[in-house]
């Protein structure tokens, strides 16, 4: 899992901060509890969990999703002390953007294809809302494997989250970087200047696609998205070099938006 850093995938995750609409909420999820351990070994940090979330979650299947959360044997390793590459890199098929916490990966690639054909490029956001996949209020569903997975804001989790305080810790990406969700210090090198939404620079096409399902850009495919320079707070990967509460030194840190 470990990468230098991650353009693709976490550009997907930043497009939008809501989802469809959120199924019914249950208590837990089945009769599984969260088990997940977080430890050093080396210059690595190993997580392993059975996938399980602590907090409440869609009903599993539903009409969008037709699979049931099962628990898992989810091992990580990520570095303790990574190093940043000069350019973005792409995720590799089948790799999780990261991991959170509560031992849950980020998946946001695992969506399905315009027409099941992987050839045409074209795949789905899944938080559009332009194709029910079954996401839950976590903008979670579940694999055909019965592991949970995230592919935007997992709000259960961020039941403290506030604007008036910088974003607590999520989760660590691929490459052993940290992530956030939304808020951030204003100035990301003095957290007295305030706290601030930060903005991903991801935006809407315009036009029309050149080929595959035609029709205008309106977000239903991930490349219906394009960055755009200057457009926000964070980089292409929805990464800045800040300051935070964990690495008060400063770091890569990324955020979800």
């Amino acid at each position: 899992m470990a990468v230098k850093t991650n353009s693709y995938t976490l550009a997907v995750m930043g497009l939008l901060a809501a989802a469809a609409a959120a199924l019914p909420a249950t208590r837990s999820a089945g009769a599984h509890e969260n088990r997940v351990s977080i430890r050093a070994d080396g210059d690595m940090r190993i997580i392993r969990s059975n996938g399980i979330p602590q907090h409440d979650v869609g009903a599993f299947p539903n009409r969008g999703n037709p699979n049931a959360i099962a628990p898992q044997s989810h091992a990580y390793r990520v570095p303790m002390n990574p190093v940043a590459a000069n350019r973005p890199v792409p995720m590799r098929r089948g790799m999780s953007f990261g991991v959170a916490l509560n031992g849950v990966p980020f998946d946001p690639g695992t969506a399905e294809y315009w027409q099941n054909d992987r050839r045409s490029g074209w795949r789905y956001e899944a938080l559009s809302g332009k194709i029910n996949l079954g996401l839950d209020q976590n903008n979670a569903h579940v694999q055909p494997n019965g592991a949970y997975h995230y592919h935007g804001l997992p709000k259960g989790m961020l039941t403290s989250l506030s604007p008036d305080a910088h974003s607590p810790l999520v989760g660590y990406a691929a490459d052993g970087f940290p992530i956030y969700a939304l808020y951030g210090y204003s100035d990301p090198k003095d957290p007295s200047k305030g706290i601030k939404q930060l903005r991903s620079g991801w935006r809407l096409k315009s036009g029309t696609r050149p080929d595959g399902p035609g029709g205008r850009y309106d977000g239903s495919f991930v490349n219906d998205w394009q960055y755009v320079d200057g457009a926000g707070d964070l980089n292409e990967s929805n990464a800045r070099f800040a300051v935070t509460p964990d690495y008060p030194k400063g770091t890569i840190a990324y955020f979800l938006t």
